[in-house]
């Protein structure tokens, strides 16, 4: 019985923490005027290093949102971890989803890259679209030249 009441304690305690927090979590809301306004000094970022800038807007629990800039074709990544959902806010690229990797390494946990991705299927991206990419899944993003491509990034926890 002591084990009983003991776990119902735990319980009601870990289920008041959690509505406590809830309640102190913010909502965020991005109009994609705001969202493109911030992604100026992406661009910059961009234009003086790799072809690419991005930052981390807000963190949560199991996921966390970012804005991403790119005027050059990136290398091949996967995320064995957490899944990538791409909202396209301007520009135009393709995006290579699956495949493999090629000359793989990890730079991080859960973190691996690559100079490509080999195989995988072609999507073309414009503003409005909307992309999933699942945990270990292979992906790419090509620009081609002239081109460039703003989107907004929700990263997922994913438990598999």
């Amino acid at each position: 019985m002591r084990n009983v009441l003991g776990g119902v304690l735990i319980s009601a305690l870990a289920v008041s923490a959690m509505g406590s927090y809830a309640q102190t979590m913010n909502s965020d809301h991005w109009s994609t005027a705001q969202l493109m306004e911030r992604a100026k000094h992406l661009q910059a970022l961009a234009a003086k290093g790799d072809g690419s800038g991005s930052e981390t807007l807000e963190k949560y629990p199991h996921h966390y949102t970012m804005l991403a800039y790119r005027q050059r074709s990136g290398g091949g990544e996967l995320h064995q971890n957490f899944a990538d959902i791409f909202f396209i806010l301007d520009g135009h690229a393709a995006v290579l989803i699956g495949g493999s990797l090629v000359d793989q390494k990890t730079t991080g946990p859960g973190e691996i890259r690559g100079k490509s991705v080999d195989g995988g299927s072609r999507q073309e991206l414009r503003p409005g679209d909307v992309v999933h990419i699942p945990a270990g899944t292979p992906h790419q993003m090509l620009v081609s030249e002239g081109e460039s491509i703003t989107y907004f990034v929700v990263k997922v926890e994913e438990s598999r």
